[in-house]
């Protein structure tokens, strides 16, 4: 099976564009403001104007207000939400485009009541556990912590890039891979090289 690539922190369309050219599935939007990869919506659907078709295009979101979901969806015509904070299951419902729902992952993180709790979204986004940071961290967590069986499709994120996917893919064997500092060359800038040899990485597999 092909292995999902999703780009993540898209602030440009020349990136866009590139990661699209290299073979990517999808490509993110940040939306929440704090975040050094943030992206106006009015920008962000100049972008989404430019992607072909059958690219997925995905707003991410920390505790958003519903409004603000909204006005996203419409002004950059996003095919998918990722929700990033303390969304409820009922709050990620409320849309009309589907959701997947992203977990910081710590020790004792119980991933398979997330799977139950969540069984609406059509996957589970994980990500490295720092505190104070809802993810963008750069950082892998300890993937022996993925249970073998989740009942929903898994996207592994979490300090991936070239030098660790083909690893990550052959350990986890997850639906799709998220990646944002592994392929920049600074935060909300992407590489071109460095996008080529992480999908190289995923291709080796």
């Amino acid at each position: 099976m092909s292995i999902r690539v999703k780009v993540c922190g898209i602030t440009r369309c020349e990136d866009a564009k590139i990661a699209v050219e290299l073979g990517v599935d999808a490509i993110g939007f940040v939306f929440w403001p704090k975040s050094a990869r943030y992206i106006e919506p009015e920008t962000a659907g100049q972008i989404a104007a430019q992607v072909p078709p059958f690219i997925c295009t995905v707003g991410v979101y920390v505790d958003p207000d519903l409004d603000w979901v909204e006005k996203t969806i419409k002004a950059a015509k996003l095919n998918l939400l990722q929700f990033h904070g303390d969304e409820s299951p009922e709050f990620c419902n409320r849309f009309s485009q589907p959701y997947i729902k992203a977990i910081r992952v710590k020790q004792d993180t119980d991933l398979l009541q997330y799977a139950e709790q969540y069984k609406t979204a059509k996957g589970l986004l994980l990500d490295t556990y720092a505190a104070g940071m809802p993810g963008g961290t750069g950082h892998a967590f300890d993937w022996s912590l993925i249970p073998q069986h989740l009942s929903l499709p898994l996207i592994l994120s979490g300090g991936l890039d070239s030098n660790n996917v083909a690893i990550a893919i052959k350990q986890i064997q997850p639906w799709a891979v998220d990646v944002s500092s592994g392929v920049e060359a600074s935060k909300g800038i992407k590489d071109e090289k460095k996008i080529f040899a992480f999908m190289q990485g995923v291709k080796q597999l």
